[in-house]
């Protein structure tokens, strides 16, 4: 099983930031963090790396639901979505498969969970 799901999308890498999280709120996804891994590697190793981003995405309901089901599932938590530069006109995104996260966890009650926002993400992919 694949742990993620992807699209390459024609958009400059700054105009996919800005879709996904647009299409993230449509969700009801916040964006909790935002990681620039290309500024920290030049940061930390002085080496240059294409453009990336980490968004982690919550979206409270489901993260309350989770933390009611298995106290520490805030290990796997937030989901996080990558946009990285392929080309200056193209660039891919992709989203955990939090189905595939929770088969770590030995809990029953987390599945269902997993699958609404499995379904979410993968709306938030396909709308781009």
């Amino acid at each position: 099983m694949k742990y993620y799901f992807e699209k390459t999308i024609n958009y400059s890498f700054e105009e996919a930031v800005e879709r996904v999280t647009e299409e993230l709120k449509k969700e009801g996804f916040g964006v909790l963090t935002e990681i620039d891994v290309a500024d920290t590697l030049k940061k930390k190793l002085d080496v240059d790396f294409r453009k990336y981003k980490i968004l982690g995405a919550c979206n409270p309901p489901f993260a309350y639901k989770a933390l009611q089901a298995e106290d520490k599932i805030g290990t796997m938590l937030p989901c996080n979505v990558i946009i990285q530069q392929i080309s200056e006109t193209q660039t891919e995104i992709a989203a955990v498969d939090p189905v595939a996260s929770m088969q770590a966890v030995q809990n029953d009650n987390l599945i269902g969970i997993a699958k609404e926002i499995r379904l979410k993400l993968e709306k938030v992919i396909n709308a781009l």
